[in-house]
């Protein structure tokens, strides 16, 4: 078009001309008629002149759009054969209409008139989700697919470059880790130097290999501690056999009858080496509170990923630091005006018994105190002792429902949570919005979701109990604690119903502390009673124990019936009963509640974790009782994913 243009660059002045000429022959003819005529007979020369101009500028005008148009076919047609580029045209019916060179040339078969499956089954799958980017492998070859829906149009893209690229470039990330040896003080004080020196450069040579063999930079920054440095493809590799160097350590060590057990905790996903540091701490920390002997990943995004933890928790924690927390508890009770106990949903015996030995801890420094209890969630083991206390004027006194919790609280005031650590679980989670000061105290190995910005964290997954934790910041409070019977039985049973009447995850300080309650009042034989069971209960539970299959080795499965529902606490029951049965190692019992929920209660004598085959579910809980919930699923379908969850973990117990 501009060419044309500058060709035919007179025709602007003869239409200029032209009109100025008519207009002056116009106003001549009013003056000279003679001169009009002449003026009259060159605006017809003008005029013709004009006209032949223009047909010819018409005929060249449309030759060039006709020239152009076919050069833009010819460029179009030619990107169309020759550009590294996909272009499949299909009918209602997914089959193939029209596919160009580049697609002929990738499948090497006849295609017209065939489904797109045979270029790959997922594509027809992939558009009926009516989605317009999918990622697709050909071959070899990896490629980004977009889909044109209105025109049945398919663009296939080779991005095998870039999508390797961005593979190394992750593959080359950074990631640091920091590897704990958890018992290390604790098996080697009491050794000599010697056996200590043989016993530690026996764990460094096993450590170094380790990190030799997968390209990892090891460094020794205390007798306990090591930091290791590798990139995204070393960690890949470590986990594809599940870090078997936290196993192998283990046994090994353990020929010498020192078991040493090793924590690392690793961060990836950052750019400066100070945040990698932060999130690797950050993942030690979290392994370290699920008992050790295990291995946290934590992501950028915050995502945790978690090997190892097959054996049970060793008892680590010393009467100093119970002193500490008590003396800490203390003080931060003193400073609130009141406190506010909370445990969990339903709370079951230890959540109860817990709470009221932080009751006790609040009276002995002069400080009001009141547990947090739903009376529409009272299970029916819970309800016998609540009607106890019901009986006990000063005790009844200090439940109080979670609107009236909210209703009186204060900026002083200091909120409990015990026996959980995660918030979703608390009964009430909008007092954890709005106070200012929060203690959690728990027996439970850690998890993802935890309770944020807690002033003081009492986390112990060696105890036994709830109540066992919270008698210990009992015993060490400066003023002397005067118990009731009642209080003090409560307690007791908190940590019978946990320990199995003291049959599992029994310490020597859980008998310590069952003596130190039964010294101040608690009724053994009021246990008893309260732990007693409905006949109707007992026939249900052996109904649904009845029902019991024996899956993999030594795990069994129950289900309730589809059509019923169930009260956790029944399921809990049976799954406990399951565990007595020969040769069963691990118990899952599957129900549906009443809030139409499906769920699975898990136990286990602590050789299966089942913490972590609930953790895969989106559940928790403990290495020998965890449990977990589902929406929008039947009993069958739960099923099916346990039995995945349960097949994955017991090729390495990760999560």
């Amino acid at each position: 078009m501009p060419e044309i243009t500058k060709q035919h660059w007179y025709l602007y002045p003869m239409i200029f001309m032209f009109t100025v000429t008519t207009a002056s022959v116009t106003v001549l003819l009013f003056y000279n008629w003679m001169l009009a005529v002449v003026g009259y007979v060159t605006l017809i020369v003008i005029g013709v002149v004009f006209f032949y101009a223009r047909s010819n500028f018409q005929q060249e005008l449309s030759q060039y759009i006709t020239t152009l148009s076919h050069r833009v076919n010819r460029a179009g047609e030619e990107a169309v054969t020759n550009l590294p580029v996909g272009i499949v045209l299909y009918d209602q019916n997914f089959e193939i209409q029209w596919a160009n060179p580049y697609i002929r040339d990738l499948l090497g078969e006849d295609y017209l008139g065939k489904s797109l499956s045979i270029i790959s089954s997922d594509l027809p799958i992939y558009i009926e989700d009516k989605k317009t980017e999918h990622r697709l492998k050909l071959g070899d070859l990896e490629h980004y697919v977009y889909e044109r829906p209105d025109e049945r149009l398919l663009y296939f893209f080779d991005m095998t470059e870039t999508i390797e690229t961005k593979e190394r470039y992750r593959e080359e990330q950074t990631v640091i880790g920091f590897i704990y040896l958890d018992n290390y003080d604790d098996v080697t004080q009491t050794l000599d130097d010697e056996v200590t020196s043989s016993l530690r450069n026996k764990v460094v040579t096993m450590l170094n290999k380790w990190a030799n063999e997968h390209d990892i930079l090891l460094r020794s920054i205390d007798d306990d501690r090591f930091m290791a440095v590798f990139n995204h493809r070393a960690l890949q590799e470590v986990e594809t056999n599940r870090f078997q160097i936290v196993d192998d350590i283990r046994e090994e060590t353990s020929k010498d009858r020192v078991a040493i057990t090793l924590s690392i905790g690793i961060g990836t996903g950052e750019k400066t080496l100070r945040d990698l540091g932060s999130l690797a701490q950050s993942s030690l920390d979290l392994a370290l509170g699920r008992g050790g002997d295990q291995v946290a990943i934590k992501e950028k995004s915050g995502q945790v990923r978690f090997y190892g933890g097959k054996t049970n928790a060793v008892e680590k924690r010393t009467r100093v630091r119970a002193r500490v927390i008590s003396h800490a508890l203390r003080d931060f009770v003193r400073e609130s005006n009141q406190v506010i106990v909370m445990g969990h949903k339903t709370p079951d015996m230890d959540a109860i018994g817990a709470s009221i030995g932080v009751l006790k801890v609040a009276e002995v420094n002069n400080k009001d105190a009141y547990i947090v209890l739903d009376p529409d969630q009272v299970s029916p083991d819970v309800q016998k002792l609540m009607d106890e206390v019901e009986h006990h004027e000063h005790l009844w006194s200090r439940f109080i429902s979670p609107t009236e919790a909210l209703e009186q609280l204060t900026k002083q005031t200091l909120l409990v949570v015990v026996d959980t650590h995660k918030p979703s679980l608390v009964i009430e989670p909008k007092l954890l919005d709005r106070v200012h000061r929060v203690v959690v105290l728990d027996h439970h190995r850690r998890g993802e979701e935890f309770i944020d910005n807690a002033a003081l964290v009492y986390m112990e997954p060696y105890a036994s109990s709830a109540s066992e934790l919270v008698t210990e910041l009992l015993e060490y409070q400066p003023n002397k604690v005067k118990m009731e019977s009642l209080e003090a039985t409560a307690m007791l049973a908190g940590m019978m119903v946990d320990t199995k009447h003291f049959s599992i995850r029994t310490g020597s300080r859980t008998f310590d502390a069952a003596s130190y309650l039964k010294a101040n009042g608690a009724d053994t034989t009021a246990v008893q009673l309260l732990l007693k069971e409905d006949l109707d209960n007992y026939i249900e539970r052996s109904k649904i124990i009845g029902r019991a299959t024996v899956y993999g080795s030594g795990m069994a499965i129950a289900r309730g019936e589809e059509d019923r529902t169930y009260h956790p606490v029944l399921i809990a029951q049976a799954a406990d009963t399951l565990l007595t049965m020969n040769d069963v190692k691990a118990s899952f019992v599957i129900s549906r509640r009443d809030d139409g929920r499906v769920s699975v209660s898990a136990r286990s004598l602590g050789d299966i974790n089942v913490q972590v085959i609930m953790e895969k579910l989106g559940g928790g809980g403990h290495l020998s009782n965890a449990a977990a919930q589902f929406d929008d699923l039947t009993i069958e379908q739960v099923e099916e994913q346990l039995k995945e969850a349960m097949d994955q973990s017991m090729g390495g117990q990760s999560t």
